[in-house]
């Protein structure tokens, strides 16, 4: 995808969000919200969605609001990327995920990935949001910087 054309997208994404979300406090309809316009304003996403910090298993995600294919249930903090974001509290930006150590394939068709941290108002992790590709290399710095940003203005 352009980079401009990509940049757009997220700009209007962004915008959209906001503006939908405005107000509501409920944090499964907000994850509900973004996964599904991001899903569908970006058509290289094969997977959207987040994974909660489940608060009844220290260090562990559970599937959370998502569209696509069936996500796996439990991902403990460390393990494949949405592990290594959680116990990093850094992104995690992945051309091949074939080639991460400790890759949990939930669906074999995915080959790229970015798994941003989903951190409140109060500092906590509360989730991560990631995405997958069927493509390899798919997500670059246009997508971290605008998912960061999107994750800090709904979630913080």
């Amino acid at each position: 995808m352009q980079a401009e054309l990509k940049k757009s997208l997220y700009a209007d994404a962004i915008k959209e969000l906001v503006s939908i979300t405005e107000g509501e406090t409920n944090v499964t309809a907000l994850m509900a919200t973004v996964a599904c316009i991001l899903s569908e304003k970006f058509d290289y996403y094969f997977w959207t969605g987040f994974y909660v910090v489940d608060p009844a298993k220290e260090n562990e995600l559970v599937v959370g609001p998502y569209q696509g294919t069936l996500g796996c249930l439990r991902i403990p903090f460390g393990r494949g990327v949405c592990g290594a974001a959680a116990s990093t509290l850094e992104t995690q930006l992945v051309a091949d995920v074939h080639a991460f150590p400790g890759h949990i394939a939930c669906d074999s068709r995915t080959n790229s990935e970015i798994v941003v941290p989903v951190i409140n108002g109060d500092g906590q992790l509360i989730a991560v949001l990631d995405i997958d590709s069927v493509e390899h290399g798919s997500f670059d710095e246009t997508d971290r910087v605008s998912l960061e940003t999107l994750m800090q203005r709904i979630f913080a």
